[in-house]
Formats: structure tokens, sequence, C-alpha cells
């Protein structure tokens, strides 16, 4: 019989055009190593992602 395995090609993932590049790994101590820098992703999700606690505020007052 012939070996019908097929081979499973691996696609990008679509991301936003200022993530292109970016990959995170786990290495065998269970440090992550990333391609970008904490900074300009931090940066990133600042600015693409709402803030729930300013749009949400919580009324203490009534208390």
């Amino acid at each position: 019989m012939k070996d019908k395995s097929k081979k499973v090609k691996e696609k990008a993932p679509k991301v936003h055009p200022d993530l292109a590049g970016f990959e995170m790994n786990i290495d065998s101590f269970g440090q992550i190593t990333s391609t970008l820098n904490r900074d300009a992703l931090n940066a990133f999700l600042d600015k693409e992602m709402p803030d729930d606690k300013k749009l949400n505020p919580k009324n203490d007052e009534g208390k």
C-alpha cells in the first residue's frame, strides 16, 4: 500500500499590520521569548484595546 499521509502546510495567521512578524515561543524552561519588544507590544495594546476601567467607573459613593 502507498503511504497516504498528507503534508500539512502551516499558514501564517492574519495579524494587524503593526504586528507583522511577531512571534512568541515558550522554551523548555517555561521562559517566554518574543520577536517584539515588550514595551512596543504594550504600546500597541494601549492604542488598540479599550480600557474597561475608564469606560465603566464604579460608583463607591453609594455604599
